[in-house]
């Protein structure tokens, strides 16, 4: 069994069980496919497929060795990088989920080149769950989430302390999502809305911003809710925090973007609950407003992930090192996430 072996077998995983496609990626003959995968079945004396009609389908045995093989290649295709670029160019490959990357991945990379200048650092930025696949099959060194892993051949270490705030239009906005909530109530009640009256600005007052400045769980959940895709970091930290409470979100918005959120809740189209740092500028601006739910706070934890059997190289370590004391030293990120 060598790992010649291995990497057959595991391409043919890959490739839906399939030996033909295997064949043809690997550029062998589909003859030999299927003798190095029975050479491993009889060197292990298991059955790592069944054969059912043309089909292969992976037994309980040929998925642990697959757990197996990948961990294995990993530390393998660890070492020879490592071996071979000793003492030249090395490179680091990093994960991120978007909001890490869109705030404090660009600081993290120009500050790590200044004092590793001959590593070249490779960034792939994604939802947390592609970023946590791509760290168990050893394609990311390190990444860098906003939720903890769902793995346990992963390793999660907070590293930053973050909040998310809900956000609401801006006082020129605030009418029309009243309106929308009042619409929305007639609506389940069966009423029809009254003709809505021009208002000049000097009849809009005060007293409807500090209305809306914290609502009841109920009343939030009533809201239009503009949020993160289901899968996000940020999607499931708010679904952690709101899961005592028993209440079902319903989405009218889903994005992938943060900007797309926040343009639509300046609009006027409902409310959205967004990272605290990525808002900042619109929320001084009056563009938009921070409201509260009571007794719900949307505090979470930035981590950094790795898997458990990884070789923690000098540059690994000293790139865990800077994103634990950066925030020490800028405070704010010199961009905001938002465009």
């Amino acid at each position: 069994m060598t790992i010649r072996h291995m990497r057959i077998f595991l391409a043919v995983t890959e490739n839906g069980n399939n030996l033909t496609r295997t064949a043809n990626q690997l550029y062998m003959a589909q003859p030999a496919v299927t003798v190095a995968i029975q050479e491993l079945e009889q060197y292990y004396g298991v059955n790592l497929f069944d054969r059912l009609g043309k089909r292969l389908y992976l037994t309980e045995a040929g998925k642990q060795f697959r757990e197996y093989v990948v961990r294995i290649l990993g530390l393998f295709d660890d070492m020879e990088e490592g071996m071979k670029s000793w003492g030249s160019r090395g490179v680091l490959r990093v994960g991120s989920s978007i909001t890490i990357g869109s705030q404090f991945m660009p600081g993290y990379v120009e500050e790590y080149a200044k004092t590793h200048p001959n590593i070249d650092t490779q960034v792939l930025i994604g939802p947390s769950d592609r970023i946590e696949k791509k760290i168990l099959n050893n394609e990311l060194d390190i990444a860098l989430v906003e939720s903890p892993v769902h793995e346990d051949h992963l390793i999660a270490e907070k590293y930053m302390e973050d909040y998310l705030v809900i956000i609401a239009p801006g006082n020129s906005k605030e009418r029309d999502l009243q309106d929308l909530f009042r619409e929305d109530q007639r609506g389940m009640q069966g009423q029809e809305a009254p003709a809505k009256r021009q208002e000049r600005p000097d009849e809009i007052s005060d007293e409807l911003p500090k209305k809306i400045q914290e609502m009841t769980v109920e009343e939030f959940a009533s809201q239009r809710l503009l949020l993160r895709e289901p899968g996000s970091g940020t999607r499931e930290s708010i679904e952690k925090v709101l899961e005592p409470f028993s209440i079902q979100l319903k989405t009218s918005w889903e994005a992938t973007s943060t900007t797309a959120l926040v343009n639509a809740v300046i609009s006027g189209l409902g409310i959205s609950i967004v990272p605290r740092r990525m808002v900042e500028a619109p929320l001084k601006s009056g563009q938009i407003r921070e409201i509260h739910v009571r007794g719900v706070e949307f505090q979470r934890y930035f981590y950094m992930v790795y898997h458990r059997d990884k070789l923690l190289t000098a540059p690994i370590r000293d790139f865990m090192e800077l994103c634990r004391n950066y925030e020490s030293l800028h405070p704010q990120p010199r961009y905001s996430g938002l465009f």
